[in-house]
């Protein structure tokens, strides 16, 4: 792997997708600055290369106007002995025009023609698109990539900016996939994506010998994983998942969590949610955790045996602990 420090300057016209773009860098693994002056860029880049960041993204735009003129012989003298990208983000007037009037913000232009006039007014939007341009020609002419952002959804451009500026694939991050078992009695996991009720299979809870066991004990997976319904189950949740999980990836998730739900979250999500994992470890390379938000608290929560006595007692006594008359009231005193 090169020792050189890869730098990625993200510039371009003000609701082009710039903040899109250096959030995928960050994903991506660099250091990013946002609004930078370009007469602090290369003592930034010193600094954190004395710390040993060597993956580095920068934002310059129309906002720090006042630095403009001096960026282009900036960024030609930081580039010697580093690898250098600049990616210029642009859009039609029409497009830019429409994200503005979505966001409600003035264009920054136009926020700085008011400060210097002293005035409540400023530039219109589209003036303000226009003069930026113009200011902007210099960096474009240094870019070396030029995105039209349109026609582009944010998830579109990240695919995009992970096309251009990604690492090589093995070393391209990958989205995580985590199962969370849990208990519906104590609520649905509120980062789920996708949730799956497995109530409708036989419960352990029943069986006397197995009630204290998690669902981790392999003489609950076996009660669990007995039954045909549990088999069929398990084929068709580990076939959508194996099916899914790479298109969300491919749509640019991050990360995606799958909860198995049963009614206390102790023996049967935890034993599905263990064999869900461990078969789709086997079958798509991508990083996958599991984790039993509820086994422990429904170990503490699990009503207790009743005892016999206890039940025969209060067959013979009221509400009160008085012996019952035969009418089924407490007896008179």
């Amino acid at each position: 792997m090169s020792d050189k420090s890869r730098v990625v300057v993200v510039t371009g016209l003000s609701g082009a997708g710039k903040s899109t773009a250096i959030n995928a860098l960050e994903d991506l693994g660099y250091f990013c600055v946002d609004n930078l002056p370009t007469s602090l860029v290369p003592a930034t880049i010193e600094v954190c290369e004395a710390g040993g960041i060597r993956r580095i993204g920068l934002g310059i735009d129309v906002r720090a106007f006042a630095f403009l003129d001096g960026a282009a012989p900036t960024l030609s003298r930081i580039a010697e002995g580093r690898d250098m990208a600049i990616l210029f983000l642009d859009a039609t007037d029409e497009a830019l025009l429409r994200r503005f009037n979505e966001t409600r913000r003035p264009h920054p232009l136009s926020a700085a023609a008011s400060r210097a006039s002293g005035s409540s007014g400023g530039l219109a939007v589209l003036d303000g698109v226009h003069l930026e341009r113009e200011r902007l020609a210099p960096l474009r002419a240094l870019a070396t990539i030029d995105l039209d952002t349109t026609r582009l959804s944010v998830h579109e451009l990240r695919r995009q900016i992970i096309a251009h500026l990604g690492p090589g694939k093995a070393e391209a991050p990958r989205m995580r996939t985590r199962f969370v078992s849990f208990g519906f009695k104590f609520g649905v996991p509120v980062d789920a994506d996708l949730i799956f009720d497995v109530r409708f299979l036989d419960n352990p809870h029943f069986v006397p010998e197995l009630r204290r066991l998690p669902g981790s004990h392999p003489a609950v997976r076996d009660f669990v994983l007995q039954s045909p319904e549990a088999s069929e189950l398990l084929e068709k949740i580990g076939s959508l998942l194996e099916f899914s999980l790479p298109r969300y990836e491919r749509e640019g998730k991050s990360y995606l969590t799958i909860g198995i739900g049963c009614t206390g979250g102790r023996h049967r999500s935890v034993a599905l949610a263990e064999v869900l994992a461990d078969n789709l470890r086997r079958k798509v390379e991508l990083p996958i955790s599991v984790v039993h938000r509820d086994v422990g608290r429904a170990e503490h929560t699990a009503p207790l045996e009743p005892d016999p006595q206890l039940l025969e007692r209060s067959a013979t006594e009221g509400a009160e602990g008085a012996p019952r008359s035969p009418d089924g009231g407490g007896s008179k005193t």
